[in-house]
């Protein structure tokens, strides 16, 4: 989770602002027709930077879900609900520091995605433990039948 929280601060940056991620992301589809480049590189971009923090946080979110399992024999959905409000706090934070950058902006937005994303992915593990948990083992072989 700490190497997670150093690549979120680590993106919240000057290293990751729009310029640079689009340059890299023009080097990429450089590959493709120039047309084609050229007119999806716009919406390419939108969805690259967004699908970061929907992505990025959904697993921030899971970490945090991860070790506050691994702390408590408490049900799993009150701390679901802790990793979601941990996660937003990180958010909000990280948002908050951008707006001292020059070439980044802090945008509740953008908070709003990341906490989306964290409800996401933990909804998918919710639903994963519930699921696995309540599915009968597989019958054990027999002695006998030995």
């Amino acid at each position: 989770m700490i190497v997670w929280l150093g690549v979120i601060a680590l993106e919240s940056t000057d290293m990751a602002n729009a310029a640079n991620t689009g340059r890299l992301l023009r080097f990429l589809l450089s590959f493709l027709p120039g047309d084609m480049a050229r007119s999806i590189y716009e919406v390419t971009h939108f969805l690259f930077r967004k699908g970061g923090h929907f992505v990025g946080y959904g697993i921030l979110a899971l970490l945090f879900f991860r070790a506050l399992r691994a702390a408590s024999a408490r049900c799993s959905l009150p701390l679901a609900a802790w990793a979601v409000v941990l996660t937003a706090a990180v958010a909000s934070l990280d948002e908050f520091h951008q707006t001292f950058l020059p070439s980044r902006t802090g945008s509740v937005r953008d908070v709003a995605l990341d906490t989306c994303g964290a409800l996401c992915l933990l909804t998918i593990r919710l639903l994963h433990l519930w699921f696995t948990r309540n599915r009968p083992s597989p019958p054990c072989p027999s002695a006998a039948a030995d």
